[in-house]
């Protein structure tokens, strides 16, 4: 966990479109940018709850269980699954902007108290349409949350 620098950013995702994030922050990994999100499980998925989570469910029946593809089901893993197929992950580059980039689920102990950024252009709070949290989805397609 540690390895934290002046250099990160650290970007809370609470009530920002888990889409419009995910694009902005690919763009400044690419740039070179560290780039830290906290609050990953509540960013938000424009749309109908149930066809979110039945485009989900469908696509969780690609695949075999012991063979793969593994389709992520933690909100960090969702988040950083997005963001990692915005990026060109199979040319050195990507590979290399991948590494700059870490999720979290809540805020991590060492980021308490530190600046915060939030996206502008990816601000939930003007979506008018239905939506749900990242977290929602997690838990319906299998997370069990583990508090404590």
């Amino acid at each position: 966990m540690s390895g934290k620098g002046p250099d990160e950013v650290i970007i809370d995702a609470e009530g920002l479109i888990l889409g419009r994030m995910a694009s902005q922050v690919a763009k400044r990994l690419l740039n070179g940018e560290k780039i830290v999100i906290v609050n990953a499980e509540k960013a938000i998925i424009s749309g109908k709850r149930l066809s979110i989570l039945r485009e989900k469910y469908d696509f969780l029946q690609i695949g075999h269980f012991r063979k793969g593809p593994f389709h992520p089901r933690r909100p960090d893993t969702i988040v950083k699954r997005v963001i990692r197929g915005m990026l060109p992950r199979k040319k050195p580059r990507g590979k290399e902007a991948i590494k700059r980039l870490r999720v979290y689920i809540g805020v991590p102990k060492d980021y308490e108290g530190k600046k915060m950024e939030k996206i502008p252009e990816a601000n939930g709070r003007d979506l008018r349409g239905p939506h749900i949290e990242v977290s929602e989805l997690a838990r319906n397609i299998g997370w069990k949350e583990i508090k404590g």
